[in-house]
């Protein structure tokens, strides 16, 4: 079954401005996953603005990563390709890599504006692993991330397997019909998503949703690696299978210390607050105005100061030069001595 990749030809008459279908089915699945976020951020007390601010890191982190993790296992071909390192637009992502990015532009929003980081986590969670269901649908139009070969003809039905033609993995041409692992984890992610909306309302302790994401999505993950004929190894082992393990492990080591120490949650008071805007906003604009005339009154001072010692410096040197022309300009006196008299002797 040949796919056209392209939806959209020639956008606005330009020839080679295309919009291809593995692109909108991203962008869905972002769009899907913000709005979950939003209804998670709103159920929790806090206004839309906290997953807003998160996005706006997280999406451009999350390429990034998703970029770099992919460029890094497939090194070998990209040190001769330099060239082709950052074109994404050829493909070549992996999903660990922008869960990484995500990750790490949560920690940075949570530290910048001082919201739990565990926490704002466990409003994501549901909504990343809806995006990643809705995202594997990419892979389908791109004949992509399947399985071994199906070669009984009563296998042979989607969503069993799916039909590639012509497709070139690992050094051959494919054709015919292969498991389709994209499907088995789309549909294994949306059940992740029940589990995590079910389970939010039972967490007790912040980053408990998010841990519990991680051991649902990397026990999926590396059952579905162990089918795919075609990913990203390290030796013999693929690496997301590794890794699956590693996030099962952390994220059952993080449920059973949170409950060991069962400390309470962090009470946040802040901008993410409803109505917290409207009643802090203008003392919020004093403290920043204060803090920004404080910086630039130390840039003032420290130039000032730069300024000072400089001359203080040209000062003594131009009096060192002063005293040693003076020394030199200045004549040595000589000491007087007497002629000795030399008496006759007669």
């Amino acid at each position: 079954m040949q796919i056209d990749k392209i939806a959209i030809h020639n956008l606005f008459g330009l020839e080679g401005l295309n919009i291809a279908w593995y692109g909108i089915i991203i962008a869905a699945g972002i769009v899907f996953g913000v709005a979950v976020a939003v209804w998670q951020a709103k159920k929790r007390g806090y206004t839309s603005e906290l997953i807003f601010d998160l996005m706006i890191l997280a999406l451009p982190l999350a390429i990034v990563g998703a970029r770099v993790y992919f460029v890094a296992f497939e090194w070998e071909y990209y040190s001769q390709h330099t060239d082709q390192i950052v074109a994404i637009w050829n493909g070549g992502i992996a999903i660990y890599g922008a869960v990484i990015g995500g990750v790490l532009a949560a920690f940075i929003v949570s530290k910048w504006r001082k919201f739990p980081f565990g926490r704002l986590l466990d409003i994501a969670g549901p909504g990343l692993v809806l995006g990643q269901a809705i995202g594997r649908w990419g892979n389908f139009v791109n004949q992509e991330a399947f399985g071994a070969a199906v070669t009984d003809p009563a296998l042979q039905f989607f969503p069993y397997a799916v039909q590639v033609q012509d497709v070139f993995v690992g050094g051959e041409t494919l054709n015919g019909w292969f498991q389709a692992t994209f499907f088995y984890e789309s549909m294994w992610d949306i059940g992740v998503f029940v589990l995590l909306l079910f389970y939010a309302k039972r967490a007790k302790h912040d980053g408990n949703v998010f841990a519990m994401y991680l051991i649902g999505y990397g026990i999926g993950r590396f059952w579905i690696e162990g089918v795919r004929i075609f990913t990203l190894s390290a030796g013999e082992l693929p690496i997301s299978q590794i890794l699956s393990v590693a996030l099962i492990a952390i994220g059952v080591l993080y449920i059973v210390i949170m409950r060991r120490k069962n400390q309470p949650n962090a009470v946040y008071e802040g901008r993410y607050l409803p109505g917290w805007l409207e009643e802090h906003g203008e003392e919020e604009k004093a403290i920043k105005k204060a803090a920004k005339e404080q910086r630039a009154k130390r840039k003032v001072e420290k130039a000032g100061g730069a300024g000072e010692a400089k001359q203080a410096a040209d000062e003594k040197t131009a009096g060192g030069g002063k005293a040693e022309e003076t020394e030199d300009k200045e004549p040595k006196k000589e000491t007087y001595k007497p002629a000795e008299k030399t008496e006759d002797k007669k």
